[in-house]
């Protein structure tokens, strides 16, 4: 099936700075606010430090473009868009202690235990990820309970076991180790896949799909989950540390195995290709008309440069 055509009067650089400030807007707003909502002990100041000021934001992107193709609300995917985030910042605040990958490096700047300590790391990360169910359950009548429990459910399954916590688990159980293809896929397909398929699902939870448009949206969400791995292990291998804004090339490094180490560099470059096709696809077959802002995405992820 041929890929959708891209209106030719789709911007995507201005779709992303406008959606941007309004999801770093309400990010300041909402993270440890220090008038509107301080946290005690200095903890507000490092929770902002792991989500402010840094970061491409393709997850809370992702949950406004998949919004705006089910014609659903962009003021109520926002609660949505910057939960998912919050759960990605926590994990990477993790994901970089000593205990996990022992990285000094994120986003461009110390990570967050180098700059405050592990205590502070791990209370932060806690506190994100609770901060996190708490935007998607507003005290106000600005979200239906349905809608509510709904989110709720796809961030809990993507953070947990059976997703994001789960593939790392998987991860640091298979340093060192020869994988097979099927068993690389499953690790990344719950350890980075999740998150951005479930930012997509969350969007599209904000409108109204049928089920069939659903379906392709879950498929199109997996399709680019993956891609966004491949790309970032043939990245690993090909940019700087200054490009990337973290550890250059410590998958190797880590023996940790990874897509190029597996398929090597080309065929990487190809598969990555090839999922892209199949997300465009998938947005073919939904039948959505105002798909611009997530096909410009998935091309944008896979031929990014950092």
């Amino acid at each position: 099936m041929n890929a959708p055509e891209k209106s030719p009067l789709f911007d995507l650089s201005a779709w992303i700075a406008g959606q941007l400030a309004a999801i770093e807007q309400a990010l300041s707003r909402w993270v440890a606010d220090p008038v509107e909502a301080p946290a005690p002990a200095g903890l507000g100041d490092v929770m902002r430090y792991a989500v402010l000021d840094g970061g491409k934001r393709l997850r809370p992107l992702l949950v406004m473009a998949a919004c705006a193709a089910v014609n659903g609300s962009a003021q109520a995917a926002m609660r949505p868009a910057c939960a998912v985030e919050l759960i990605h910042a926590y994990s990477l605040v993790h994901d970089d202690m000593p205990c996990m990958d022992n990285d000094v490096l994120r986003r461009g700047k110390p990570t967050v235990h180098v700059r405050f300590g592990e205590a502070q790391a791990l209370l932060a990360g806690d506190a994100l990820q609770a901060l996190a169910f708490g935007l998607l359950t507003p005290d106000d009548d600005s979200v239906n309970a349905a809608t509510q429990a709904r989110l709720c459910r796809l961030l809990a399954q993507a953070a947990g076991c059976q997703g994001m916590a789960g593939g790392q688990a998987i991860d640091l159980a298979s340093v060192g180790l020869p994988l097979t293809s099927a068993q690389l896929h499953e690790m990344h397909r719950l350890k980075t896949g999740a998150l951005l398929q479930a930012s997509v699902m969350m969007g599209a939870a904000c409108g109204t799909a049928s089920p069939a448009a659903l379906a392709a949206l879950r498929d199109y969400g997996a399709a680019i989950g993956l891609a966004f791995q491949v790309v970032d292990d043939i990245l690993d291998v090909t940019a700087d540390a200054a490009t990337l804004g973290k550890t250059a090339g410590k998958d190797a490094a880590q023996d940790k195995p990874t897509f190029v180490s597996q398929m090597g560099l080309q065929a990487s470059h190809d598969y990555a290709q090839q999922l892209l096709a199949q997300a465009l696809s998938s947005l073919q077959a939904s039948g959505l008309e105002n798909t611009d802002a997530l096909q410009a995405l998935a091309d944008m992820l896979v031929n990014r440069q950092h």
